[in-house]
């Protein structure tokens, strides 16, 4: 074509559609945003934003339930769900300004609300109008997967999108799936008052963390009346008066009564319905979108991002790509950029938090690599004593008798929070060495990364060079 409507349309508001549209916007390209529903996407409204509104609630409940261990009278801990749940939504809207529309037109971005539909690489359709483009971004997000078991349909299951709108709280709420979202949203119920069961199928809870991180938020889980079923494969729901879930395991069938159930077993990309197919671009087997180091379909001026590409599906990694994608878009006929995954953090928000980046032991194992493990154990941290939160651990994994750092992983209080002064040191290249040498605010619980890495240096002492010293000391004596 000789003239298109705009640089780029961007399909999907969640994050990676937002930063997409904010980045092209902000270096004066003419570009098109279209949300099918709510701006935000996923995130905003029914993802990490409502989760971690939740999740305060629930944890201001559990320092409640624990006020005679900080020398206060205990009082009756009576959770008013419905104003919980308002709460949530109060929350939403507080942030909803910063993703909506208004504030997108304000920066120069054209917001078009609709179904999109790729007719072909330089025009999108929605509703009765079609927009030529020179380029196009897939941010379509994902959706909860639910999986085809029998007789769940008939008893209105809750997924992490339908579940924001109860009112009353579930007596007995039973979870299936042990990763982010079953943990997180299993901990924050069971801290309200719900009897919590989680139903596994794999070995382990955390399934992508290693054995040790996983033991301790299981004890953790059970320790707080937690139900936790692992090694146990959901098979069928019956209705008979009680709703039951039924389960395969070790030891035979086991019957789960229910109230409610959430299915929280994975998400599934938005990928369908936008003529995909037809325009040749491919789609992966876990129906996510196919493209190269640079976010290019099969069709190269179409690019996608965000969780309808994967690997990683977050929040922080969706914006991560969105500036690849735009950046490739609209200056890649001068320099292309390969997206940059090296250093990728992620947190599980229970209580206590998991934070990890780079790789795990486990990986470590499977990569063969020649590695070592330093920890440093939070329950002797001064300042997490004084607070009533000594539990967990910093583990760090680096190459035989170096300090690079090749991963770390955090169990303990704001573990989320101090998982980012190892992002820095993997970005930048700073090794342990480097993060003993720094000085750090006492009594803080980022010393636990200082001290971790003093544990390092201890385990790598110069022996011969000290035995030395000491004889050169006892000479002056």
């Amino acid at each position: 074509m000789s003239r298109y409507e705009a640089n780029i349309v961007v399909i999907g508001a969640g994050s990676a559609g937002l930063v997409s549209s904010y980045i092209a916007a902000a270096v004066k390209a003419k570009v098109i945003l279209i949300e099918r529903h709510k701006m935000g996407g996923d995130c905003l409204n029914t993802g990490c934003v409502p989760s971690k509104a939740l999740l305060r609630s629930a944890k201001i409940a559990n320092y409640m339930h624990r006020a005679e261990e900080f020398g206060l009278e205990s009082v009756p801990v009576k959770p008013m769900f419905a104003k919980i749940m308002q709460r949530v939504q109060d929350v939403i809207k507080t942030i909803e300004p910063h993703d909506s529309i208004e504030r997108y037109t304000e920066l120069g971005v054209e917001c078009v609300t609709g179904e999109a539909e790729i007719i072909d690489a330089n025009t999108v359709k929605v509703g009765d109008r079609s927009i030529t483009t020179k380029n196009i971004i897939i941010a379509s997000g994902a959706r909860p997967f639910v999986p085809p078991i029998e007789g769940l349909a008939e008893v209105e299951y809750l997924t992490s999108d339908s579940i924001w709108s109860l009112n009353e709280q579930p007596k007995r709420l039973v979870v299936l799936g042990g990763g982010p979202i079953g943990c997180e949203l299993s901990q924050a119920f069971s801290k309200l008052g719900s009897q919590v069961t989680m139903v596994e199928m794999m070995d382990q809870l955390m399934g992508r963390e290693d054995s040790d991180v996983a033991e301790l938020i299981t004890q953790n889980f059970e320790d707080g009346g937690i139900n936790v079923l692992t090694n146990h494969k959901a098979i069928r729901v019956t209705q008979d008066g009680d709703k039951i879930l039924h389960c395969e395991s070790p030891d035979g069938v086991v019957e789960v009564p229910f109230d409610e159930i959430l299915v929280a077993v994975g998400r599934k990309a938005n990928s369908d319905g936008m003529n995909l197919e037809k325009l040749g671009i491919k789609l992966r087997r876990n129906g996510t979108i196919e493209t190269d180091d640079y976010l290019r379909t099969a069709v190269p001026n179409i690019f996608a991002c965000g969780d309808v590409t994967g690997p990683y599906q977050f929040t922080h990694t969706a914006a991560h790509q969105a500036w690849f994608a735009v950046v490739n878009a609209l200056f890649g006929f001068a320099k292309k950029f390969r997206v940059d995954y090296r250093v990728i953090p992620w947190a599980t928000f229970t209580m206590p938090e998991v934070a990890r980046v780079g790789i795990n032991e486990s990986e470590a194992k499977e990569q063969g690599i020649d590695y070592e493990v330093t920890r440093y154990g939070i329950d002797d941290l001064d300042r997490a004593i004084a607070d009533g939160e000594a539990h967990g651990f910093v583990k760090v994994i680096t190459p035989r008798n170096k300090d690079k750092v090749l991963g770390v992983t955090i169990v303990g209080h704001h573990a989320g929070e101090l998982i980012a002064e190892y992002v820095l040191a993997m970005k930048y290249n700073i090794g342990l060495n480097k993060i003993l040498g720094t000085i750090h605010l006492y009594p803080s619980l980022a010393e636990s990364n200082k001290f971790v890495a003093g544990n390092w240096k201890k385990d790598h002492q110069p022996h011969g060079l000290l035995k030395w010293v000491e004889r050169f000391h006892r000479w002056r004596l």
